[in-house]
């Protein structure tokens, strides 16, 4: 019997023993196959990237302004301050046969607009991410309208240069302002400005955009954004008499583009200047007095798989904000991507994100840089149509380039 109980003991031994091997040696697979995948996400977040390629003839310039608005106090500031100071990148039509460096991506303090570490690590790093423009070249030749780019919440407008570059390919000089205390980060004077409690309210963290504080945080921000665009507008025409810019500016004509929140500020811009030919929000809630009198000038609203527009849309897929507007505003152009997400239409869409990040975030499922050709691609024919009186096949009912792309609404 003694026997016999110790063989049995001895079996157990075994089997536990082969338990504790099966598991140590799993465990030893999950580690070295998490610190596998570690080194594979920190190398390929190393790689360059290359933005999507500007598709017009120009090629493309790029500057920078810091502007001082004398008539208004910031109100975003959280100390008394001085007056509303803002950053201003500015994408034009570089001559023919220009050549200098590069510009940057987002050089100096603007590479703190990417995600810190240890989750930035799983991100492309900016000084990889390579664009088209020239820095500081001469201008091309001709007067070339203005169009205003605004970001969503929490952006800046270097994260918009795929569009940007694209815009200012086809003849536009493209303003991208940065929200000073709106943004993650401004870069003024050489130094990263953070975020305010009053630039980016805690109120729009919640689900419902359109009740209680996060109604009255966005309608007191928009009005800020919409002077903030109006500003960069009047100071870009203004650059008409200066040597580079001397002789290329149209002075009549303005639109605005924006995305997000930089989309309702640029339909709320566009409804108090009386210079604004039309107006874009891609994928933004609209705020403000707009939503109510609605926006006589041309507009497009071009939005994400997450947010219908159509009238027979059913609530839980349609903004009121939206709804309103499209009731008492001009002539309307609405389309919906299917398969996009609201980040798609920032440089996000071109990123290197590893897969537990991108999942996070706010990216679709469409292939590479999808959405942002479809952007591109929509924005310039709105903006053609509308400034230049130019037919546009994509903007006609019955177009099929893109098939991702669902007309809910245009003009009769």
């Amino acid at each position: 019997m003694r026997s016999q109980d110790s063989a049995e003991a001895a079996g157990g031994r075994r089997r536990r023993y082969r338990i504790l091997k099966a598991a140590l040696v799993l465990a030893a697979v999950v580690v070295l196959g998490t610190a596998g995948y570690a080194g594979y996400v920190v190398v390929r977040a190393g790689r360059p990237v290359t933005l999507p390629a500007p598709t017009g003839s120009y090629p493309v310039g790029r500057t920078g302004f810091e502007w001082t608005d004398a008539t208004r106090t910031d109100p975003l500031a959280p100390a008394p301050a001085g007056r509303r100071e803002l950053a201003v990148s500015l994408w034009y039509p570089a001559a023919p046969g220009s050549s200098a460096r590069p510009a940057l991506y987002a050089p100096g303090a603007w590479a703190q607009l990417h995600l810190p570490s240890p989750v930035g690590l799983a991100e492309t790093d900016f000084a990889d991410v390579h664009d088209h423009a020239l820095a500081d070249v001469p201008v091309a030749p001709g007067r070339f309208p203005v169009v205003v780019l605004e970001p969503g919440l929490g952006f800046a407008a270097p994260q918009y240069t795929t569009l940007a570059e694209g815009l200012a390919s086809h003849g536009y000089l493209v303003a991208g302002v940065t929200p000073t205390y709106s943004a993650n980060v401004t870069v003024l004077h050489g130094q990263p400005v953070q975020a305010s409690a009053a630039g980016n309210p805690s109120s729009f963290d919640g689900p419902d955009l359109h009740t209680g504080a996060a109604q009255a945080d966005g309608d007191r921000l928009v009005a800020v954004w919409a002077a903030d665009a109006r500003f960069a507008a009047g100071n870009t025409i203004a650059l008409d008499g200066t040597r580079r810019f001397a002789g290329h500016v149209e002075h009549d004509l303005v639109t605005y583009v924006g995305h997000s929140f930089g989309g309702a500020a640029s339909l709320e811009a566009c409804r108090t200047d009386a210079r604004c030919a039309g107006a874009v929000d891609l994928d933004g809630t609209p705020y403000g007095a707009v939503v109510h009198t609605g926006l006589p000038q041309p507009h497009l609203l071009l939005a994400s798989g997450d947010l219908c527009l159509a009238a027979t849309c059913p609530p839980a897929t349609s903004d009121p904000a939206v709804r309103e507007l499209l009731a008492t505003g001009g002539p309307t152009w609405c389309y919906q991507i299917d398969g996009a997400r609201h980040f798609d239409f920032s440089d996000y869409d071109a990123y290197y994100l590893a897969a537990p990040l991108r999942a996070q975030l706010a990216l679709g499922d469409l292939d590479g840089t999808e959405v942002l050709t479809i952007t591109g691609a929509y924005v310039t024919a709105f903006l053609d149509h509308t400034v230049h009186a130019r037919a546009e096949p994509l903007l006609e009912a019955g177009n099929t380039e893109f098939p991702e792309v669902k007309p809910q609404r245009q003009p009769a």
